[in-house]
């Protein structure tokens, strides 16, 4: 942990609300778990949905290990202000992109979507063309 932590404000940490950029505040320190997203064993969702508020008692109702507790502190970027903190939050999901599981790009979805169809037309035309009798 750092010597002299850096004090966050409640608004900045709840902007980081997001997969590529993620944040939580448990118990009263702020980490960033961007690195983590991927590797969490309870899926992005989870931490996702920990954001924009204290997540402190998320985490603990699940019962984190130990290990899992000093695996957090290489995530630790600061300290966050507790005067900042609301005291009650209405929920506001996080944004994040639609699920994908393979991961393709949308546009190479998109573009398949429409060449495949152009593909298969044109070997039906192809198709019946060639056996076409004269």
């Amino acid at each position: 942990m750092a010597s002299d932590p850096k004090v966050h404000i409640f608004e900045e940490v709840a902007n980081h609300n997001k997969t590529k950029d993620c944040w939580l505040i448990i118990s009263g320190k702020v980490y960033d778990v961007t690195p983590f997203m991927d590797d969490h064993p309870g899926g992005d969702e989870v931490l996702l949905s920990a954001t924009g508020k204290d997540a402190t008692n998320d985490f603990e109702d699940v019962g984190h290990s130990d290990s899992a507790r000093e695996m957090m502190e290489k995530y630790y970027i600061g300290e966050i202000d507790q005067k900042t903190v609301p005291a009650k939050r209405t929920y506001i999901p996080p944004q994040q992109t639609p699920y994908n599981p393979d991961k393709t790009p949308d546009f190479v979805i998109k573009i398949l979507q429409f060449l495949v169809p152009l593909l298969i037309l044109g070997l039906a035309i192809a198709v019946r063309h060639y056996t076409k009798k004269e």
